[in-house]
C-alpha cells in the first residue's frame, strides 16, 4: 500500500534522505521513529508529493504521488507536524471546507462531521474560530480533518505532539481500530511512549538513514536485557552526560549562595 524504492532527498550538499526501502501494508500501523532532523518528515511529505525525491521513487496504492496527486489525496489522510487551519473559520467550517475539497457526498457531510468531531471532544469547541485554538486543539482538528473521508491510507507527522495522556491515547486507540480494519499507516514520532506498545512496526531512522526496522519484539530481541528505548538510545546516540555535568559545573557559585547579594529593592522616592 505504501512503497518506497532507494528513496532519496537532498537539499544542496545535504542528504536528509537516503535510499530508504519501505513496504507498509494494509492492515498495518509503522511506527517511523527518530530523533529531530533525522528525516521523517522529508519521508512523509515525499509520501504526500509535496517534495520531489532526489532518486528513487514512491508508491501509495500502486500511484505515484507526484503524477497521480489528485488520486493519492482522495485515499489519503495526511497531518502534517506543523499543521495549522484557517484561523477566520470555525472549526466546523474547516471541516466543511474539507469535506468539500474531498467531494464527500453532500446528505454524508454533516453527519461526518458530527462524528469526527465528537470522537476529537470538539464538539464544545465546533462554533469557535480556529484562531482561539490551543495548540492541542488545532492538532485534534487536525486528525479530523485527515479522518473525515475514509482514507484507507494515513500519513501522520507527530500526531500526538503537544497532546495530554487522554488524547494521545485516544488517537492511539483509533489508530490501532483502523489498522485493525485495514487501513495502512505510517506514524512518525520522535517520542518513545505506549505507541510501540500497539503499532505492528517500527522503522528506526538517524541521520537519513533507515538502521532498523521490525516488530518491537524482534528490535529487543536483538539487544538482550535493553527495552525499545534503549535500543533506540543504542542505535541513535546516548546523550552526552559529560556536557550536562560541564554545563552544571560552570553555573556552581565559588561562594557561598548567602554571600550573594539580593536583587536591588525599589529605589524610594
Amino acid at each position: 500500500m505504501i512503497e518506497t524504492h532507494q528513496l532519496t532527498k537532498r537539499f544542496g550538499s545535504q542528504t536528509a534522505v537516503s535510499n530508504l526501502n519501505l513496504e507498509i501494508r494494509p492492515g498495518e500501523w509503522f511506527l517511523f521513529l527518530g530523533p529531530n532532523g533525522a528525516g521523517k518528515t522529508t519521508t512523509l511529505r515525499m509520501l504526500m508529493g509535496l517534495s520531489r525525491p532526489s532518486e528513487g521513487s514512491v508508491r501509495i496504492a500502486g500511484l505515484d504521488p507526484i503524477e497521480a496527486g489528485h488520486k493519492v489525496r482522495a485515499l489519503t489522510g495526511y497531518l502534517a507536524d506543523d499543521f495549522e487551519p484557517y484561523d477566520y473559520l470555525s472549526g466546523r467550517e474547516y471541516l466543511q471546507f474539507i469535506a468539500d475539497m474531498h467531494q464527500v457526498p453532500q446528505k454524508e457531510q454533516r453527519p461526518r462531521i458530527d462524528h469526527v468531531l465528537d470522537l476529537l471532544e470538539l464538539g464544545e469547541a465546533a462554533a469557535r474560530q480556529t484562531r482561539d485554538y490551543s495548540h492541542g486543539m488545532k492538532k485534534k482538528l487536525g486528525m479530523a480533518a485527515a479522518l473525515l473521508h475514509t482514507p484507507s491510507v494515513l500519513i501522520l507527522d507527530e500526531p500526538t505532539a503537544e497532546l495530554d495522556p487522554r488524547t494521545s491515547k485516544l488517537i492511539r486507540m483509533i489508530l490501532r481500530g483502523l489498522a485493525d480494519q485495514g487501513a495502512a499507516i505510517i506514524m512518525s514520532t520522535h517520542i518513545l511512549g505506549s505507541a510501540e506498545q500497539h503499532c505492528d512496526r517500527v522503522g528506526i531512522i538517524d541521520q537519513g538513514t533507515l538502521v532498523r526496522c521490525g516488530t518491537p519484539a524482534e528490535l529487543v530481541a536483538e539487544f538482550p536485557g535493553l527495552t525499545l528505548e534503549d535500543v533506540f538510545l543504542e542505535l541513535t546516540g546516548i546523550a552526552d552526560e559529560s556536557k550536562v555535568n560541564a554545563f552544571l559545573n560552570s553555573r556552581t557559585p565559588d561562594r557561598p549562595a548567602d554571600s550573594i547579594a539580593p536583587p536591588p529593592g525599589p529605589v524610594e522616592p
